[in-house]
């Protein structure tokens, strides 16, 4: 996946409360492995029932089209168990999202493929979101190595991530990439079960 280091990009305010993983990817679209997940992303919520754009969502307004910052609102993505919702933000070009609280689920699948999300206080959220909808198009820059971001009117803040989480987005780790890290080591592993237990490699 790709690495995370510093981002300087256009940021969307995204001020619906309890968005859920079902507003992010309907659930009709899932048993589609090639749908396009770029288009899926608030599905509902972005086009009408004819397929035309709803203009007075954010995402269809011209400054915020090309965002890859979404600082959204309280209890973002919650809801159902589904990596399709972070597919899909990644699919339309996010690479972070900023909000006062996340769905558990979501939040841990964000990682694993390559979005970063961190947590801010609904205040500093609001706050945000309301100098985004002043100045539509304005950029935001955050630099994960050094946990800091700065705001569109150029205020500098600072966020928290563990450990674990920040060291597999510097280096565009997901879970098959931290696996085959240990290569030498399974395949050590692998060629001493067969002297040791023969059988297990024999035959039919």
């Amino acid at each position: 996946m790709e690495a995370f280091t510093t981002l300087t990009a256009v940021a969307a305010p995204f001020d619906r409360l309890n968005t859920d993983t079902d507003q992010i990817t309907p659930g009709r679209f899932l048993v589609r492995w090639d749908a396009d997940w770029a288009k899926v992303l608030f599905h509902d919520l972005r086009f009408e029932g004819n397929g035309s754009e709803r203009p007075d969502f954010i995402l269809n307004q011209a400054p915020f089209r090309d965002a890859k910052i979404l600082v959204a609102n309280v209890n973002f993505a919650c809801g159902s168990s589904r990596e399709s919702a972070v597919h899909a933000l990644v699919a339309y070009g996010f690479r972070a999202v900023i909000a006062p609280s996340f769905g558990d689920i979501f939040f841990n699948n964000a990682s694993k493929n390559g979005l970063l999300t961190f947590m801010q206080d609904a205040d500093t959220c609001d706050l945000l979101r309301g100098q985004l909808h002043a100045d539509p198009g304005s950029v935001m820059s955050i630099d994960l190595d050094a946990q800091s971001y700065i705001g569109p009117d150029g205020t500098a803040y600072t966020f928290e991530v563990d450990n674990f989480r920040k060291h597999v987005l510097l280096n565009g780790l997901d879970d098959i990439d931290l696996t085959m890290q240990y290569e030498d080591e399974i395949a050590a592993h692998e060629a001493a079960l067969k002297n040791e237990i023969p059988w297990l490699s024999a035959k039919a």
